[in-house]
Protein backbone atom coordinates (compact mmCIF):
# COMPACT_ATOMS: atom_id res chain seq x y z
CA UNK A 1 0.00 0.00 0.00
CA UNK A 2 1.45 3.59 -0.82
CA UNK A 3 0.18 7.58 -0.65
CA UNK A 4 0.83 9.57 -3.41
CA UNK A 5 0.24 13.61 -3.41
CA UNK A 6 1.03 15.72 -6.22
CA UNK A 7 1.51 19.29 -5.39
CA UNK A 8 -0.60 21.77 -6.53
CA UNK A 9 0.38 25.52 -7.47
CA UNK A 10 -1.51 27.40 -4.16
CA UNK A 11 0.35 24.74 -2.38
CA UNK A 12 2.59 26.65 0.44
CA UNK A 13 4.55 23.24 1.05
CA UNK A 14 8.40 24.37 1.91
CA UNK A 15 9.45 20.54 1.66
CA UNK A 16 8.86 16.99 1.46
CA UNK A 17 8.72 16.93 5.55
CA UNK A 18 5.54 19.52 5.89
CA UNK A 19 3.64 17.43 3.10
CA UNK A 20 4.11 14.31 4.95
CA UNK A 21 3.03 16.02 8.40
CA UNK A 22 0.31 18.58 7.00
CA UNK A 23 -1.25 16.50 3.88
CA UNK A 24 -1.26 13.29 5.34
CA UNK A 25 -0.62 13.94 9.24
CA UNK A 26 2.12 11.13 9.49
CA UNK A 27 3.06 10.85 13.37
CA UNK A 28 6.76 11.69 14.46
CA UNK A 29 7.40 8.37 15.26
CA UNK A 30 6.01 5.89 12.21
CA UNK A 31 7.86 9.51 10.27
CA UNK A 32 11.11 7.93 11.70
CA UNK A 33 10.48 4.42 10.30
CA UNK A 34 9.88 5.88 6.85
CA UNK A 35 12.64 7.85 6.96
CA UNK A 36 15.01 4.70 8.35
CA UNK A 37 13.72 2.36 5.59
CA UNK A 38 13.83 4.11 2.75
CA UNK A 39 10.14 4.51 1.86
CA UNK A 40 9.71 8.64 1.02
CA UNK A 41 9.37 9.34 -2.63
CA UNK A 42 10.03 12.84 -4.31
CA UNK A 43 8.84 11.58 -8.05
CA UNK A 44 9.51 8.29 -7.82
CA UNK A 45 13.36 8.55 -6.72
CA UNK A 46 14.11 8.06 -2.24
CA UNK A 47 15.44 11.60 -1.30
CA UNK A 48 16.35 13.76 1.96
CA UNK A 49 12.58 14.80 2.99
CA UNK A 50 13.89 18.13 3.51
CA UNK A 51 14.19 18.72 0.14
CA UNK A 52 12.26 21.51 -1.33
CA UNK A 53 8.66 20.92 -3.47
CA UNK A 54 7.40 22.10 -6.68
CA UNK A 55 4.25 22.47 -8.48
CA UNK A 56 3.41 19.19 -9.78
CA UNK A 57 5.61 17.29 -8.30
CA UNK A 58 5.18 13.64 -6.64
CA UNK A 59 5.44 12.39 -3.02
CA UNK A 60 4.48 9.07 -2.66
CA UNK A 61 4.87 7.36 0.99
CA UNK A 62 5.32 3.50 0.74
CA UNK A 63 3.70 1.21 3.57
CA UNK A 64 5.02 -1.91 2.75
CA UNK A 65 7.59 -2.72 5.49
CA UNK A 66 6.79 -6.07 7.04
CA UNK A 67 6.50 -6.48 10.38
CA UNK A 68 7.04 -9.35 13.08
CA UNK A 69 3.77 -10.22 14.26
CA UNK A 70 4.73 -13.62 15.88
CA UNK A 71 3.64 -12.80 19.68
CA UNK A 72 -0.11 -13.91 18.50
CA UNK A 73 -0.45 -17.25 17.79
CA UNK A 74 -2.39 -18.07 14.76
CA UNK A 75 -5.79 -20.17 14.83
CA UNK A 76 -8.05 -21.08 12.22
CA UNK A 77 -11.29 -19.77 12.63
CA UNK A 78 -14.62 -18.83 10.33
CA UNK A 79 -13.88 -15.28 9.85
CA UNK A 80 -17.32 -13.10 8.50
CA UNK A 81 -15.45 -10.59 6.28
CA UNK A 82 -17.37 -7.75 5.72
CA UNK A 83 -15.22 -5.72 3.92
CA UNK A 84 -11.38 -5.69 3.04
CA UNK A 85 -8.78 -3.52 0.96
CA UNK A 86 -5.14 -2.80 1.13
CA UNK A 87 -5.78 -0.64 4.44
CA UNK A 88 -8.26 -2.52 6.24
CA UNK A 89 -9.90 -5.84 7.16
CA UNK A 90 -13.75 -5.22 8.82
CA UNK A 91 -14.98 -8.13 10.10
CA UNK A 92 -18.52 -9.43 11.80
CA UNK A 93 -17.67 -10.68 15.31
CA UNK A 94 -19.81 -13.03 16.96
CA UNK A 95 -20.80 -13.04 20.04
CA UNK A 96 -18.74 -15.36 22.80
CA UNK A 97 -15.08 -13.89 21.12
CA UNK A 98 -12.93 -11.86 22.48
CA UNK A 99 -11.66 -9.56 20.54
CA UNK A 100 -7.54 -9.83 22.07
CA UNK A 101 -5.64 -12.73 23.43
CA UNK A 102 -5.44 -12.80 27.13
CA UNK A 103 -4.53 -15.35 30.09
CA UNK A 104 -8.11 -16.65 28.85
CA UNK A 105 -8.24 -16.66 25.37
CA UNK A 106 -4.59 -17.07 24.47
CA UNK A 107 -5.30 -18.98 21.37
CA UNK A 108 -9.26 -18.72 20.39
CA UNK A 109 -9.84 -14.35 20.18
CA UNK A 110 -10.39 -12.83 17.06
CA UNK A 111 -6.84 -11.51 16.78
CA UNK A 112 -5.42 -15.18 16.95
CA UNK A 113 -8.36 -16.21 14.09
CA UNK A 114 -6.76 -12.82 11.93
CA UNK A 115 -3.47 -13.78 12.34
CA UNK A 116 -4.14 -16.89 10.57
CA UNK A 117 -6.00 -15.26 7.68
CA UNK A 118 -2.90 -12.66 7.42
CA UNK A 119 -0.49 -15.70 7.62
CA UNK A 120 -2.86 -17.71 4.37
CA UNK A 121 -2.49 -14.23 2.22
CA UNK A 122 1.40 -13.50 3.18
CA UNK A 123 0.50 -10.78 4.85
CA UNK A 124 3.46 -9.95 7.64
CA UNK A 125 1.53 -7.25 9.29
CA UNK A 126 0.96 -6.75 13.15
CA UNK A 127 -2.99 -7.84 14.05
CA UNK A 128 -4.18 -3.80 14.26
CA UNK A 129 -7.96 -3.71 15.69
CA UNK A 130 -9.21 -0.50 15.92
CA UNK A 131 -12.16 -0.69 17.67
CA UNK A 132 -12.91 -3.48 20.92
CA UNK A 133 -16.21 -4.87 21.39
CA UNK A 134 -17.06 -6.76 24.76
CA UNK A 135 -16.95 -10.81 24.48
CA UNK A 136 -20.69 -11.06 24.44
CA UNK A 137 -21.47 -7.84 22.17
CA UNK A 138 -21.57 -9.33 18.36
CA UNK A 139 -20.88 -6.92 15.50
CA UNK A 140 -18.08 -4.83 13.45
CA UNK A 141 -14.59 -5.20 14.15
CA UNK A 142 -12.21 -3.21 12.02
CA UNK A 143 -8.51 -4.10 11.94
CA UNK A 144 -5.89 -2.15 10.34
CA UNK A 145 -3.36 -3.03 8.36
CA UNK A 146 -0.56 -0.48 8.92
CA UNK A 147 0.12 1.26 11.23
CA UNK A 148 -0.68 5.00 9.31
CA UNK A 149 -4.72 3.34 9.11
CA UNK A 150 -4.69 2.76 12.55
CA UNK A 151 -3.17 6.33 13.41
CA UNK A 152 -5.53 8.06 11.23
CA UNK A 153 -8.91 6.47 12.59
CA UNK A 154 -7.43 6.79 16.27
CA UNK A 155 -7.69 10.19 15.65
CA UNK A 156 -11.05 10.53 14.10
CA UNK A 157 -12.22 8.75 17.20
CA UNK A 158 -10.99 11.30 18.71
CA UNK A 159 -12.08 14.16 16.39
CA UNK A 160 -15.49 12.95 16.29
CA UNK A 161 -15.09 12.12 12.55
CA UNK A 162 -15.65 8.09 13.50
CA UNK A 163 -18.95 7.32 13.95
CA UNK A 164 -20.32 3.89 15.90
CA UNK A 165 -23.92 2.84 16.07
CA UNK A 166 -25.46 0.24 18.06
CA UNK A 167 -28.73 -1.86 18.72
CA UNK A 168 -29.62 -2.90 22.00
CA UNK A 169 -32.60 -4.59 23.68
CA UNK A 170 -33.34 -3.18 27.35
CA UNK A 171 -36.02 -3.28 29.86
CA UNK A 172 -38.67 -1.10 29.97
CA UNK A 173 -40.31 1.78 27.97
CA UNK A 174 -39.04 5.03 27.38
CA UNK A 175 -40.53 8.98 28.44
CA UNK A 176 -37.86 10.29 26.35
CA UNK A 177 -37.73 8.32 22.57
CA UNK A 178 -35.15 10.37 22.06
CA UNK A 179 -32.20 11.82 24.53
CA UNK A 180 -28.41 11.94 25.28
CA UNK A 181 -27.16 10.37 28.61
CA UNK A 182 -24.49 12.76 29.80
CA UNK A 183 -22.85 10.59 32.94
CA UNK A 184 -19.32 10.36 33.47
CA UNK A 185 -18.20 6.54 33.94
CA UNK A 186 -15.35 5.63 36.15
CA UNK A 187 -14.03 1.91 37.47
CA UNK A 188 -16.10 0.18 40.11
CA UNK A 189 -14.11 0.20 43.54
CA UNK A 190 -12.38 -3.59 43.96
CA UNK A 191 -12.93 -4.38 40.58
CA UNK A 192 -11.45 -4.83 37.29
CA UNK A 193 -13.85 -5.45 35.41
CA UNK A 194 -16.98 -3.34 36.66
CA UNK A 195 -17.84 0.07 35.57
CA UNK A 196 -20.38 2.86 37.53
CA UNK A 197 -21.23 6.31 36.91
CA UNK A 198 -18.92 8.21 39.11
CA UNK A 199 -18.46 12.44 39.28
CA UNK A 200 -14.68 11.07 39.30
CA UNK A 201 -14.98 9.27 36.00
CA UNK A 202 -14.27 10.48 32.54
CA UNK A 203 -16.74 12.35 30.29
CA UNK A 204 -19.05 9.76 28.76
CA UNK A 205 -21.87 11.12 26.42
CA UNK A 206 -24.53 8.52 24.86
CA UNK A 207 -27.38 9.50 22.07
CA UNK A 208 -29.84 6.83 22.06
CA UNK A 209 -33.99 6.71 20.09
CA UNK A 210 -36.22 4.13 20.68
CA UNK A 211 -36.96 2.33 17.71
CA UNK A 212 -39.21 -0.21 18.46
CA UNK A 213 -41.52 -1.26 22.39
CA UNK A 214 -42.97 -4.22 23.03
CA UNK A 215 -44.03 -6.54 25.81
CA UNK A 216 -42.16 -4.00 27.96
CA UNK A 217 -39.06 -3.87 26.74
CA UNK A 218 -37.56 -1.51 24.15
CA UNK A 219 -35.19 -1.82 20.76
CA UNK A 220 -32.77 1.31 21.26
CA UNK A 221 -30.42 3.01 19.09
CA UNK A 222 -27.22 3.99 20.55
CA UNK A 223 -25.10 6.47 19.23
CA UNK A 224 -21.42 6.81 20.99
CA UNK A 225 -20.44 10.27 21.37
CA UNK A 226 -17.29 8.97 23.43
CA UNK A 227 -15.86 5.38 23.92
CA UNK A 228 -15.77 4.68 27.25
CA UNK A 229 -15.47 0.44 28.88
CA UNK A 230 -19.08 -0.93 28.77
CA UNK A 231 -20.54 2.56 28.19
CA UNK A 232 -24.09 1.36 26.93
CA UNK A 233 -24.36 -0.92 29.19
CA UNK A 234 -23.59 1.33 32.11
CA UNK A 235 -25.74 4.30 30.87
CA UNK A 236 -28.67 2.09 29.77
CA UNK A 237 -28.61 0.45 33.52
CA UNK A 238 -27.96 4.11 34.96
CA UNK A 239 -31.22 5.53 33.94
CA UNK A 240 -33.37 2.09 34.55
CA UNK A 241 -33.13 0.56 31.64
CA UNK A 242 -30.03 -2.02 31.95
CA UNK A 243 -29.86 -4.64 28.85
CA UNK A 244 -31.77 -7.90 28.58
CA UNK A 245 -29.54 -10.68 29.42
CA UNK A 246 -27.15 -8.50 31.37
CA UNK A 247 -25.82 -10.25 33.98
CA UNK A 248 -23.08 -7.53 35.35
CA UNK A 249 -25.39 -4.56 35.46
CA UNK A 250 -28.70 -6.23 35.58
CA UNK A 251 -29.59 -9.68 35.72
CA UNK A 252 -29.30 -13.04 33.94
CA UNK A 253 -32.40 -13.87 30.95
CA UNK A 254 -34.06 -16.81 29.96
CA UNK A 255 -34.37 -15.27 26.51
CA UNK A 256 -30.86 -14.66 25.48
CA UNK A 257 -27.89 -15.98 27.18
CA UNK A 258 -25.65 -12.86 26.86
CA UNK A 259 -26.55 -8.92 26.94
CA UNK A 260 -28.51 -7.81 23.69
CA UNK A 261 -25.78 -5.49 22.48
CA UNK A 262 -24.81 -5.19 19.01
CA UNK A 263 -22.48 -3.06 16.89
CA UNK A 264 -24.28 -2.77 13.47
CA UNK A 265 -22.91 0.96 11.86
CA UNK A 266 -20.04 2.53 11.63
CA UNK A 267 -19.03 5.12 9.22
CA UNK A 268 -15.88 7.34 8.66
CA UNK A 269 -13.06 8.85 6.13
CA UNK A 270 -11.31 5.91 4.64
CA UNK A 271 -7.80 6.96 5.21
CA UNK A 272 -6.26 6.71 2.00
CA UNK A 273 -9.41 7.59 -0.51
CA UNK A 274 -10.55 9.92 1.63
CA UNK A 275 -14.09 9.47 1.12
CA UNK A 276 -17.04 9.10 3.50
CA UNK A 277 -17.56 4.65 4.11
CA UNK A 278 -20.33 2.96 5.74
CA UNK A 279 -20.63 -0.47 6.86
CA UNK A 280 -23.54 -2.29 8.48
CA UNK A 281 -23.90 -6.04 10.21
CA UNK A 282 -27.21 -7.67 10.18
CA UNK A 283 -28.93 -8.79 13.59
CA UNK A 284 -27.78 -11.99 14.94
CA UNK A 285 -30.00 -14.70 15.24
CA UNK A 286 -30.35 -14.73 19.23
CA UNK A 287 -30.97 -10.89 19.01
CA UNK A 288 -33.67 -10.77 16.55
CA UNK A 289 -35.12 -13.73 17.85
CA UNK A 290 -35.62 -11.91 20.92
CA UNK A 291 -36.90 -9.36 18.89
CA UNK A 292 -39.62 -11.20 17.83
CA UNK A 293 -40.15 -12.70 21.13
CA UNK A 294 -43.58 -12.74 22.71
CA UNK A 295 -43.21 -13.09 26.22
CA UNK A 296 -40.36 -11.49 28.68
Amino acid sequence: MFLNYTVKKEDTFANVNQVLKNHFHISSKLFYKLIQNNKILLNNKIVDTRLPVNHNDTITVLLDMEEDNCNILPTKMKLNIIFEDDALLIVDKPSGIAVHPSILHYEDSLCNGIKFYFDSINLHKKIRPVNRLDFNTSGIVIFAKNEYVQETLIKQMQNGVFHKEYLAIVYGTFTEKHSFIDAPIARKDNTIIERCVSPNGKPSVTEYSVLKEFNNMSLVLCKLHTGRTHQIRVHMAYIGHPLIGDSLYGSHSELISRQALHSYKVNFIHPVTNSIVKFYSKLPDDIAKLLSSTKI
